[in-house]
């Protein structure tokens, strides 16, 4: 179970302290149950996703992980630049205690098939688009075991053929896994979500029907 209480979040910029993003936002989510976050540009969607995955933290407010997730796939952050894809991958197997030779080969050609990165995987990683960094937090995301995982628009990284794949991958991890998702695709949301989450003005309102938050998000669109 994740369980997010009384969270505000706001960023200080070059001209002073921001709007807030989010505004008291609390509520608890179910092991194994996959939810969708739906909202408009602004909403705070990545937002959350970043503070639910770690890599990020509340102004105020707090995050109980009672479960192993994941940062969030698509997320191009926490890689270090000067690092090629491989040197990238091998920090993180060390990090989840697969440090030994053989463990951690297993881990890397899996993280370098599925990533598709070609010649680059050995190449720094600053000289990669913002897509090739996606592909590689993917593949590291699902080299691990996590109870649950979060995206943030991964199904849309690449080209066709490897869209494809990451939507294969999700389903399987739908079947094991939970999981918390961005994506501006309702058919994919609807695909892969039970539940949702609608954020608006900074807040947060919970459905149990995926379908029941698209309505209120097309709803407040139209308004």
């Amino acid at each position: 179970m994740i369980i997010v209480d009384d969270i505000h979040k706001r960023y200080r910029t070059p001209h002073g302290v921001s709007r807030w993003v989010l505004e008291g936002v609390s509520f608890a989510i179910p092991s194994n149950l996959n939810v969708g976050l739906v909202g408009r540009n602004g909403a705070g969607k990545s937002t959350l996703l970043n503070l639910i995955g770690g890599v990020d933290t509340p102004t105020r407010g707090a995050i109980e992980r009672r479960c192993r997730v994941s940062w969030p796939m698509g997320y191009g952050g926490g890689l270090q630049g000067s690092l090629t894809g491989r040197q990238n991958a091998k920090f993180v197997c060390r990090l989840h205690g697969f440090g030994m030779p053989d463990a951690m080969a297993e881990k890397i050609a899996q993280i370098e098939d599925f990533a598709e990165l070609g010649a680059s995987f050995d190449e720094p990683v600053r000289t990669y688009s913002s897509g090739m960094k996606s592909r590689l937090q993917f593949g590291l995301s699902l080299a691990f075991d996590f109870d649950v995982y979060i995206s943030d628009e991964a199904t849309s990284a690449g080209d066709a053929a490897f869209r494809k794949k990451a939507s294969q991958a999700f389903k399987k991890i739908a079947d094991r896994s939970g999981l918390i998702m961005v994506s501006h695709n309702d058919g994919t949301l609807r695909e892969f979500c039970q539940a949702g989450i609608w954020l608006h003005g900074g807040k947060a309102y919970w459905f149990d029907s995926i379908e029941d938050a698209l309505k209120s998000y097309k709803e407040s669109t139209s308004a």
